[in-house]
């Protein structure tokens, strides 16, 4: 089966404390299996990681994991990707993750999370790709970044264009589809290899 379209998800190795996070993983793994999608993602069976996995593959989806080898047990490696790939660093990871992608969403997470959105976030306004990005922003998991992002614009230390190349909502299927469907205005071609 050729998917229908590749998005990369960031979320936590960890469930975190509400239910909401746990079912808004469920609620975009299944959004992507049902609609023939691909999930790309960090290759872990554990907390959002692992959820949004298996519920990719109820739904009939595709599985992408990309996971470092130092990581293999931490965050107990998914026998049951479609894909594994196992590589020797980080960078290696989040380069493979960026070029095996359309579009990219944030999850709640931590450090790794925030770490792997800024930097795509980055790449895209440095012009190694024109991908689009969003943040879905469960049970105002996101709300205080989000201000402080704009506090960042206020004080100028970034542009409104800077904030224009990324997306925040809270429901799944309404930012989910604007992130493929301003995936598909683009050209797939883009710099990510140039990163390694």
């Amino acid at each position: 089966m050729t998917p229908t379209f590749s998005i990369c998800v960031y979320c936590g190795s960890r469930p975190g404390e509400r239910q909401e996070f746990s079912a808004v993983a469920r609620a975009v793994g299944l959004w992507i299996g049902e609609r023939g999608g691909q999930l790309v993602y960090g290759g872990g069976r554990t907390g959002l990681m692992g959820t949004v996995a298996e519920a990719t593959r109820t739904a009939g989806g595709r599985v992408v994991g990309i996971i470092p080898k130092a990581l293999v047990d931490k965050e107990l490696a998914n026998p049951l990707c479609d894909e594994l790939h196992v590589v020797d660093t980080m960078h290696e990871r989040k380069a493979m993750m960026g070029e095996r992608a359309d579009a990219f969403v944030a999850l709640p997470g931590g450090i790794g999370t925030f770490e792997e959105l800024f930097e795509i976030w980055t790449w895209r306004q440095l012009g190694y790709h024109d991908k689009p990005i969003g943040i879905l922003d469960v049970a105002g998991y996101y709300a205080g970044l989000l201000d402080f992002l704009a506090h960042s614009v206020r004080e100028g230390f970034m542009g409104d264009w800077q904030m224009g190349l990324i997306r925040s909502g809270s429901e799944v299927p309404a930012l989910l589809e604007a992130l493929i469907e301003e995936a598909g205005r683009h050209p797939r071609g883009d710099k990510l290899a140039e990163v390694l």
